[in-house]
């Protein structure tokens, strides 16, 4: 007997629902920088970002980019892939992308802000063994209300949050926000 190979059904499956997460987000928010990541994953790896995206769109949760009365913006460090990111992360059942982009904002760097709708609006494609899917990645804009900094990821998965006036050399996707900050 042989074994039948879903992936490329699931990798179809998690594209439609990137298709109307997407749709839906970009209609009700306007002047939103988009951008394209594309990543190369292993196969298992494709698999669990396929299973995630086909849930809500997303394959990585919803992030928040925020700054500071000065125009700092606020990174932290992700003990996994051993750079600066934008604090952000999975959304619980229920929860909006915008209220998760919050909650995780609190988690891993203990700050609150005063959201304006999205910063930026990114399709993460990705391709695994022969096979493409892709995702949204939601990135909120905010000021902060307070600026002092604590850590309380119950994932563990955040080593230190900082303010940086400039983007360290190491920060994930520092092109796009890099960009987004000289606008």
């Amino acid at each position: 007997m042989t074994a039948v190979d879903n992936l490329w059904y699931l990798a179809d499956e998690a594209s439609q629902q990137a298709e109307q997460t997407y749709h839906d987000l970009e209609s009700h928010h306007d002047g939103v920088t988009e951008f394209t990541k594309t990543r190369w994953v292993s196969r298992r790896r494709f698999r669990t970002v396929a299973q995630r995206i086909s849930e809500n769109g997303l394959p990585y949760g919803a992030h928040a980019l925020v700054t500071d009365s000065s125009g700092s913006i606020l990174l932290v460090r992700h003990r996994d892939v051993d750079m600066w990111v934008l604090p952000g992360g999975e959304v619980d059942d229920g929860e909006s992308f915008e209220a998760a982009a919050r909650r995780e904002l609190d988690e891993e760097a203990g700050v609150e802000a005063t959201f304006d709708g999205l910063a930026l609006l990114g399709r993460v494609e990705f391709q695994g063994d022969g096979h493409t899917t892709w995702g949204v990645l939601p990135i909120y804009e905010g000021v902060a209300d307070s600026t002092e900094l604590s850590v309380d990821d119950p994932d563990g998965e955040i080593a230190r949050a900082r303010w940086f006036e400039t983007l360290p050399d190491d920060a994930r996707d520092r092109s796009v926000l890099q960009s987004w900050l000289d606008d």
